[in-house]
Parts: C-alpha cells; structure tokens; sequence
C-alpha cells in the first residue's frame, strides 16, 4: 500500500491508544488488516490516485498513462523505491490525547551500604553508611549523626540475624520458646527499634538505659565481628575478660568470651603480645672444646682485660692483664702487659710459650694488637730460609679470629658457643 500522507503513516507506526477516538478507531481497523510495515510512502508528483482528484479527462484517461498502468518507479527493483520519511510529521501531533501524569513518591528507609564484607573496620562502616545515607556528607559523620547511624547498623544486624523474633518483638507477640533469645526476656526498644535485653534493673538511677537493657547481638553476624575487632584495637589487645566487660556496658552478644577467643586467635596484633620468647638451642661444642687427648692449651683462648693503674716510683701507670685458657681443660694463664700494642703481646706470647708450650691454635678477638702480631708473626716466618721454615711448620701457631661485633664467639671469655 501506497499514500503520500506522512501523517497517516506516522499514525500507522504508533500506538493507537495515545490518539484521540477518531483516529485511533480507523488506526485499529486499519491494523487488523494490513500491517504497519505493508504502507509505503510515495510523494504527490508520483501518485497516481491524485489524477482522479485533479481533473484529469476520460480521453488522457483512456490512452496509456499511469492511472491504468501504475507509477513507472514500480518497474524498478524495490531499493530504488521511494523511501519512507525519516522524520515523523508535526500534523500527526494535532491528534494526540491530553496526557495526565499519575505518580506515586515511595521513599525508601534508610540502609547499610551493600556488601558489608568490603569493610575492615567498624570506623568505615559507620563512615561509609553515613555517607550512604546522607550524601552530602564527605567527611567523618558528624556527632549528632553518629547514634542515629550506629543504631540503624545494628538494627540491620538483628534484623539479618533475628528475622523472626523481631517483627514478633516489634508487633508486641512473645516469642518462640526454643528461640535461642528466650532466656534474656528480650524486650523491644521502640525509640531505637532494637531488640534489648529485659532485667530487673529499670529503677536504677545510676545507670544509663544502655547499661540496663544492652542491644541484643549474633556472634555470627559480621557486624558483630567488626565491633568486637573495634573494641579490641582501642583497649591495645588485652585479654578477653577486658574485652568482655567493655562490650558487655552496652552490648550483649551471645556466647560473647568464645566469639572473643576466636577473635583474638586470628588477631595478628594480639597474638603478637600474648607470645612467648623462643629460646634457642644452643649449638654444637666446636672442635677446640672437644680435644680430650690432647695436653693443656693445645686449643688457647685469649683476651685482655683491665687497665689498671699501678705506681712506679713517684707516676702512675696503666696495665694491662692477658688471660690465656685452655678451651679443653679450662686452665688458666695470666700475664701482664705494659701496653696494648704489638710488641707487649709477643712478648707476653713468647713467655707463654715458654712456660706452657707451643699451642696448636689460638683463638682471638680483632684486637690490634692479637692481628698486628699474628701479622708479624707470619711475616717474620715468611722471611726465614726455606730449610728453617720445614723445621719450624710443624711448631707453627694458627690464629683464629672471631667475627668482628660479635663477643658471643670469643672462646677466651668462656663462651659456649662459636
């Protein structure tokens, strides 16, 4: 079907309910026959219903024309076919009913922010759900604010974990009495719309409301487990008792030491200040401790101590005192030295070998004088013939020296270990 109308195909593509009764009647009808993508549009030049309609005579009529044989486009392949308007026409308008808006506002309660697993503390929770619930608020909810959002946080708690025994609480209905929630005489707090614990304590004139009837709690519920991790950071991790009896002022959660227990087990922070010192084993005796076949101070230990201040004539002077230990038997030899340089420990060495004999290994600290004459020592035997030095290898010393800043090794003050 062919019109030049764009109105009426503009009526075609549309709903037929938003026109007036006219139109939309002829619309329906003319829908039940056809269908909306069956009428196509063709300009005024080009259609030949517009020849009747204009005074064309029977005689043009009667020759070959377009009124008897159709449009000349219709011989062509359909894609060169007038194409439909791209925009509606503004007459189609003209007919349109008068829209009425019918609404309703519906506004939502306030909530908890979703997927409260993505927060780590009660501090962000409580932020977050204040920002959730007034957005213009950046910062840190502020002081008025603060108890209205802590305690639509635990409504939602109770809520998640008590579904039944609060809107049986909050419709004044006892409820079940296998609920595990039976043997506190819960009552329902309707300022705070919190399920509270009952008691005997309503005449008190000491204490607060919250610390005669304490907000109901699941151990389970992640709330729960984001106010016991708060309580424990800011009392610096003490034991559960303390932590116990701060919650308990204002919060009564269900078998609360053993959720605090579990709590405090996968505290990183607590279970750093409730750990023991390790000790550590000690190691194995080294080689020089364990020559029991072997004559005294064959392994030596050696170490200075002092100064002390002698008189020499009319002067005083320092001195210095050198221990030498057998590490095997624990003998002991003490000499004296006049200096802490070099030559007074050769000296004090050389009338240690004298009276107890070449040792086989001497072990030292970084002394400057143990090294500079362990230094000499090698240089002096470096210098000797070679015929010398085969006689005297087997006399010769080695001198081991333990790691520098660490006294613990220095076998010559009785350690026990390398």
């Amino acid at each position: 079907m062919w019109t030049d109308s764009t109105t009426v195909l503009t009526w075609l593509q549309s709903e037929s309910c938003q026109y007036k009764i006219f139109v939309a009647h002829r619309i329906t009808e003319i829908l039940e026959h056809t269908a909306a993508s069956d009428w196509r549009y063709t300009d005024s030049a080009s259609n030949p219903a517009d020849d009747i309609t204009r005074g064309k005579t029977l005689k043009e009529l009667a020759a070959p024309h377009r009124w008897n044989q159709g449009p000349p486009f219709l011989y062509l392949p359909p894609y060169q076919w007038p194409l439909n308007p791209s925009s509606p026409s503004t007459e189609a308008t003209t007919e349109l009913r008068k829209s009425v808006f019918c609404g309703t506002a519906h506004v939502l309660p306030p909530s908890v922010p979703p997927n409260l697993l993505q927060f780590q503390c009660w501090e962000d929770l409580v932020v977050r759900t204040s920002q959730h619930i007034f957005p213009s608020l950046d910062a840190d909810p502020q002081a008025p604010d603060r108890p209205y959002v802590e305690t639509l946080i635990l409504q939602h708690a109770q809520q998640e974990s008590f579904p039944e025994e609060y809107a049986l609480l909050q419709a004044n209905k006892p409820i079940s009495k296998q609920s595990p929630l039976n043997n506190l005489a819960p009552e329902f707090d309707h300022t705070t719309n919190l399920i509270r614990v009952g008691g005997r304590l309503r005449k008190s004139e000491d204490l607060d409301y919250s610390n005669m009837h304490p907000v109901v709690l699941d151990p389970k519920n992640y709330i729960t487990q984001l106010l016991i991790k708060d309580h424990d950071k800011r009392l610096k991790h003490p034991g559960p008792e303390r932590v116990f009896a701060s919650l308990r002022r204002n919060y009564w959660i269900l078998r609360g030491r053993q959720a605090i227990r579990k709590h405090q087990h996968s505290c990183i922070d607590c279970r750093k200040w409730k750990a023991r010192p390790l000790i550590p084993r000690m190691a194995d005796l080294p080689p020089s401790r364990l020559r029991l076949f072997k004559p005294p101070f064959w392994s030596t230990g050696m170490d200075c101590f002092g100064p002390f201040l002698i008189k020499v004539g009319r002067r005083r002077e320092k001195r210095w005192g050198i221990l030498f230990k057998c590490l095997t038997t624990r003998c002991i030899h003490i000499d004296l030295l006049s200096g802490l340089d070099t030559d007074s420990f050769l000296m004090s060495f050389r009338r240690f070998v004298a009276r107890r004999g070449t040792p086989f290994e001497v072990h030292s600290d970084h002394g400057t004088n143990f090294v500079g004459g362990d230094r000499e020592l090698q240089r002096a035997f470096d210098q000797l013939t070679p015929d010398l030095q085969d006689q005297l290898a087997k006399y010769k010393v080695r001198f081991r020296r333990n790691p520098p800043n660490a006294p613990h090794f220095n076998l010559g003050k009785g350690g026990e270990s390398y």
